[in-house]
């Protein structure tokens, strides 16, 4: 399950980050995902209550923001949100779409720190 990897990576982003922060305390840190990352969603917020146990981190809740898989099409010279990732063509004039514009992201956005002040995560 490489979801346990990724979850521990986020912890030791954020962990990182943390230190420029030393009075507060995380509640929340902020994720985008894509739907073609690979990642699986409840495999990924199981694995995070696990890494984070005798961390900086325990008891902070991980908020998942799932990115739609989006194309450029170059007939409509449009960006296009696919309708299905299996199907990499615009939903409008059914052209094959392989450049890719969303997606892909795992990236973490914020840390909700417990007094209230948000932090943009390197």
């Amino acid at each position: 399950m490489h979801e346990l990897s990724i979850a521990q990576s986020i912890i030791e982003g954020a962990a990182a980050e943390l230190e420029r922060y030393p009075e507060n305390r995380v509640a929340a840190v902020h994720l985008q995902v894509g739907v073609l990352s690979g990642v699986v969603k409840e495999a990924l917020l199981f694995s995070y209550d696990l890494a984070a146990e005798g961390t900086p981190l325990q008891g902070s809740r991980l908020e998942i923001e799932n990115i739609a898989a989006a194309v450029f099409c170059p007939i409509c010279r449009e960006e296009r949100v696919l309708d299905s990732i299996q199907n990499f063509r615009c939903p409008v004039c059914l052209s094959p779409t392989p450049e890719v514009i969303r997606g892909r992201e795992l990236l973490i956005t914020a840390l909700e720190l417990e007094n209230g002040y948000a932090a943009a995560a390197c």
